[in-house]
């Protein structure tokens, strides 16, 4: 495990900038939006392109290219036509796909909105044309990002969302005075700038690894047709997962104004573990699993498997115990000031409390999914996901009435237990990661527990602070639960693992 612990360590501290900065962001745009409806009106602009980003970019298209281009670096020049031909595919489709998002863009939005008034329908179409380019920029640069992690080189990937987050910061502090009418225009011009940096960013890397672009449409490269294929059911996949986020907000919208942006704010901090631990473990496993299994490894692959379900319990169950026990003075911090009102913390931190359920499942299905594209199975992932949605549908129907945004929440999170318990189970049967895991997850629950219980002490002891309030329960749940991992033997257990060697049991 200690090549993937240097990786995910790495790619941990890169993304960790990267979520920072999207504090920076978000606490700029609630201090100039606040919780309010131009803010709503933004983020449901914003769902399509940033749906395809899911679908295309960051999802699907990346997941697939990686393992796809792995396979095709036996030769580089093979890879580097490979990945030309994609990228050559891509600046021929993605200029319609922007044309039609913009065209459409009075069409569709009703139906994602449906609770929204005209006069904000209105607003939230022209954002929605001002930002849709965003999609085709941050396309391209999955591909980059693609190229770089199966290099092995995860730095300047993890580090390029900075770059959208210093250009909506940019957005809700100063690009907001050029549309006097409506500020919030200035976030939309800001998402777009940010995709651009996105791509731009990483430019510099892909010439280091030798990386050249030659626009080459044919002869289509055979591996283009394997990927499509991989695609195909990982496009399902993730489109049934935006579903969540498509009910979620539709629902939203029929309640009180600011409901869509409270959840936004609740969402971001619920995913700040997820995008710093979750994502840089299954990204750095994705290449792992990959090449074990192309080269029929199967006890190195369940190895890998072993190492990345270790990792997320290891670090997400503490990390959601920690934000459960001080996600009020959290929200606080970050966001109440300006335009953010004491109400809307209350709101988003009864969001953020339901959502915290979700952290380890939502973790597990990145790690699991991440086995299955390596398998080149994804029929069960879609299966899975399907699962997950129609329980989010059916519990959102039913939990929205009396719990209003904690009720979508919870709705989500339980659906993400759902999708992780299906995965993990099919896993357990193909690939049988090591049953040694049992005593040490029970052992990191135990420790989870006595972070809850320092951080929320802690908290209380300084209510009246509110940066003490977050800096001292976080500090001393950090020491107690990194104190704890040697007297129980977790840090062993850590640090003997290694995904190069088969697992055991």
């Amino acid at each position: 495990m200690k090549r993937l612990a240097r990786d995910v360590l790495l790619l941990a501290l890169a993304t960790g900038v990267s979520r920072v900065s999207g504090l920076f962001r978000d606490a700029a745009i609630a201090d100039r939006f606040g919780a309010t409806g131009a803010y709503d009106a933004f983020l449901v602009a914003f769902f399509l392109p940033h749906f395809l980003r899911q679908l295309l970019a960051e999802g699907a298209l990346s997941t697939a290219f990686i393992s796809v281009y792995t396979e095709s670096l036996v030769t580089k020049e093979d890879a580097d036509r490979f990945a030309n031909n994609v990228l050559s595919l891509l600046l021929l489709l993605l200029p319609v796909l922007v044309g039609v998002g913009i065209l459409l863009a009075p069409s569709y939005l009703p139906f994602l909105a449906s609770g929204f008034p005209q006069a904000k329908l209105s607003l939230t179409a022209g954002l929605a044309q001002v930002v849709f380019p965003f999609i085709a920029l941050v396309s391209l640069a999955a591909v980059f990002m693609g190229i770089l992690n199966a290099h092995h080189r995860f730095l300047v990937p993890a580090l390029a969302p900075v770059w959208f987050n210093v250009a909506m910061v940019a957005g809700a502090l100063f690009l907001f005075r050029l549309f006097p009418a409506q500020p919030v225009y200035g976030l939309a011009l800001g998402a777009v700038l940010g995709g651009a940096g996105e791509l731009l960013f990483q430019l510099p890397a892909l010439r280091r690894v030798g990386f050249r672009f030659r626009l080459t449409l044919f002869p289509l490269h055979p591996a283009v047709r394997k990927m499509a294929r991989l695609m195909a059911p990982a496009l399902f996949i993730l489109a049934v997962d935006e579903i969540n986020l498509l009910v979620d907000n539709k629902l939203a919208s029929h309640l009180a104004e600011g409901a869509i942006s409270s959840l936004q704010y609740a969402m971001r901090l619920f995913q700040l573990p997820l995008g710093v631990f979750a994502v840089s473990i299954a990204t750095a496993l994705l290449p792992r699993l990959s090449a074990a299994w192309a080269r029929g490894e199967k006890d190195r692959f369940a190895g890998h498997l072993t190492d990345g379900v270790a990792a997320s319990a290891l670090i997400l169950l503490p990390a959601a115990a920690g934000l459960l026990a001080i996600g009020p003075n959290v929200v606080r911090l970050l966001f109440e000031h300006g335009s953010f009102t004491p109400a809307d913390t209350a709101r988003t931190a009864h969001a953020l409390s339901f959502y915290l359920v979700g952290v380890l499942p939502y973790g597990l299905v990145y790690v699991f999914t991440r086995a299955f594209y390596a398998l080149g199975r994804t029929k069960l992932p879609l299966f899975s996901s399907m699962a997950a949605v129609l329980t989010n549908v059916v519990l959102d129907i039913i939990l929205v009435g009396p719990m209003q945004e904690g009720g979508l929440a919870l709705a989500t999170s339980l659906a993400g237990v759902v999708d992780a318990a299906i995965l993990g189970v099919a896993l357990w049967r193909t690939a049988r990661p090591g049953a040694q895991l049992l005593l040490p997850v029970a052992k990191m629950a135990l420790g989870t527990g006595l972070v809850f219980l320092v951080a929320w002490g802690s908290a209380r002891l300084v209510a009246d602070s509110r940066l003490l309030a977050v800096l001292l329960p976080t500090g001393l749940g950090i020491l107690v639960y990194a104190l704890y991992t040697r007297l129980a033997g977790l840090w062993e257990f850590i640090r003997a693992r290694d995904g190069d060697r088969p697992a055991s049991g």
